[in-house]
């Protein structure tokens, strides 16, 4: 069972235009609105997967009311908290001539300390109402090794935090999240991906730009390390066009397709985590077999119009990846280079 939390959840609004030209005026065809946040793209991804999983977010509001709406028409498991605050929006304008993506996000509106406290309780009533996997013995004699039947808990903390979110927010998830025995996954950015590297989460996922501006280091493997360093177990760091790495104590996978895709890529990181969690849901834990599914959902990703689905091509890509193992030099030493 996938448990994803979205705390800054937006409505996300799409216009795809021939050509954008700064300082001009733009027609477009009617746009799409969807509910949308990294931890929704996350769980569009793994229920559309078929896994069993459950998005947990707030909302508020007209646009809450629209997000609220399209939601339940997705057909995806959800519970939302009711908040105050109107839920964001995100806008994005795709450039048909250039294939390239504008994206506007509104920085959101912060709950009040009783909603931040509906949401945990929300997330700790999804995670206590996941079943407990047991062993079950396997086909032939007594003997045979047993199979998991069900799934393990794995709890997905994806996107942003509003301004003025209490400090202490990301970690009691995470601690929820232990408590309850689940994998941990977080992908954010800033001061809160350290937070959640010092709280223990199982797994991280920023991009080289989100590492580099939380840590000051430079070395992006150097970078993952110092999260490793504060607790996290495993790092997995995309970095676009050059595919990702994972990076844990005891090696570094790199895996990358051999040409980039062109397409539209603000769902590709979503996807990725989307492709973990579900593999670790399932007992995966080879950091070799998580990069590369990870890295095959995220290209997958960018073939589609929308965040939060895939091109069932995704099996192909990832036949098709190269996979091999950078030098392992900033895993022995500190680094001392920090960003400017």
């Amino acid at each position: 069972m996938i448990v994803t939390v979205t705390p800054n959840p937006a409505l996300d609004l799409t216009w795809h235009v021939d050509r954008i030209v700064p300082g001009g005026t733009h027609r477009a065809d009617t746009g799409i609105s969807r509910a949308g946040g990294k931890g929704l793209n996350v769980a569009r991804v793994a229920h559309a997967q078929g896994a069993a999983v459950l998005a947990v977010a707030t909302s508020g509001g007209a646009t809450g009311a629209e997000f609220a709406a399209e939601l339940a028409s997705s057909r995806v498991p959800h519970e939302l908290v009711p908040v105050q605050g109107a839920t964001r929006r995100s806008v994005a304008l795709v450039d048909e001539h250039l294939g390239d993506t504008t994206i506007v996000n509104e920085r959101g509106v912060n709950p009040t300390t009783r909603e931040w406290e509906a949401l945990k309780d929300a997330v700790v009533r999804a995670l206590d109402a996941t079943p407990v996997p047991e062993p079950v013995e396997g086909p032939g004699s007594a003997s045979a090794p047993s199979i998991t039947k069900a799934t393990k808990r794995v709890l997905v903390l994806s996107g942003s935090l509003p301004p003025g979110a209490p400090d202490g927010l990301l970690p009691a998830l995470i601690r929820i999240g232990r408590d309850a025995g689940a994998i941990v996954i977080a992908d954010t950015s800033g001061p809160a991906l350290l937070a959640a590297a010092d709280a223990g989460a199982t797994v991280l996922k920023p991009n080289a730009a989100e590492l580099a501006e939380a840590t000051g280091i430079a070395d992006p493997i150097a970078g993952a390390c110092e999260l490793l360093h504060r607790g996290a177990s495993l790092v997995l760091l995309s970095r676009g066009a050059d595919g990702m790495l994972a990076v844990t104590a005891d090696e570094v996978v790199r895996a990358r397709l051999a040409h980039p895709l062109a397409g539209n890529p603000t769902g590709a990181g979503d996807a990725a985590v989307a492709a973990c969690a579900v593999l670790m849901a399932q007992g995966e834990k080879d950091p070799t077999a998580l990069l590369r599914r990870a890295t095959a959902w995220s290209a997958a990703a960018v073939l589609m119009p929308l965040a939060g689905e895939i091109h069932p091509s995704w099996p192909d890509l990832e036949d098709s990846l190269i996979v091999d193992s950078p030098p392992l030099t900033a895993l022995s030493r500190p680094s001392t280079e920090r960003t400017p």
